[in-house]
């Protein structure tokens, strides 16, 4: 058994395990495997292993995989760092979903690439200046601006907590992120990654993020 066929059957025993305190079927909790800082030939393993959803981060980085991907059939692959709107255009080339949107500007980019993409909106829920996002109080007139673009699918919201080993530290986030959804009637939430997944998905997660629990930890690009 590879380290990756072994690190998925945790991971997903993990989703489970959530889902199941919650009362939550996790069929309806998407498995996302960031392939960031890796090479082509790992998004081509975790294929085999029946993973279909890819999360990148940057534009330039996934540019020089993707045409190693290419054949294969029906894997998605999601930016889920942050996009400047002058990249929007080969972005939108490049990827089925952008998970962070967070301007009016950024969203007419992408709808004039003329793709049809899913999106979701980033929300900035901590104070952090490294932190890239719409604030709440902008939401509702950046959720108006994706809708009246006619290539976009607005599926839901995504948020990143600030860095805690303890996985408890995001759950406040994890509830916000939730209670606005719910306010705007979105119905997918993007959010958790390898050491809070739990957390996010008790606290209802659509689909997590997760890297270093299935690839080990990264070197550095």
């Amino acid at each position: 058994m590879s380290d990756l066929s072994r690190n998925l059957a945790v991971v997903r025993e993990r989703m489970a395990g959530a889902a199941a305190r919650v009362g939550r079927d996790p069929a309806q909790i998407t498995l996302l495997a960031v392939t960031k800082v890796f090479p082509a030939s790992t998004i081509r393993e975790a294929y085999e292993f029946g993973l279909r959803e890819f999360g990148e981060n940057y534009v330039q980085e996934f540019e020089t995989k993707a045409p190693e991907v290419a054949d294969l059939a029906d894997a998605r692959f999601h930016l889920i760092g942050h996009l400047q709107s002058n990249k929007a255009r080969r972005a939108a080339e490049l990827f089925q979903v952008i998970q962070t949107v967070d301007s009016p500007k950024l969203a007419r980019r992408l709808n004039e690439s003329g793709a049809r993409l899913d999106v979701m909106i980033e929300v900035k829920l901590s104070g952090e200046e490294a932190k890239s996002g719409a604030e709440p109080a902008a939401l509702g007139e950046l959720i108006a601006a994706v809708r009246a673009c006619s290539n976009l699918n607005l599926r839901g919201l995504m948020t990143m907590p600030p860095w805690s080993d303890d996985p408890e530290a995001s759950r406040p986030y994890f509830r916000r992120l939730r209670e606005l959804a719910g306010q705007h009637g979105l119905p997918e939430l993007s959010m958790g990654m390898s050491h809070d997944l739990e957390t996010a998905i008790e606290e209802g997660a659509t689909c997590v993020r997760v890297g270093t629990a299935l690839f080990g930890r990264r070197k550095k690009a």
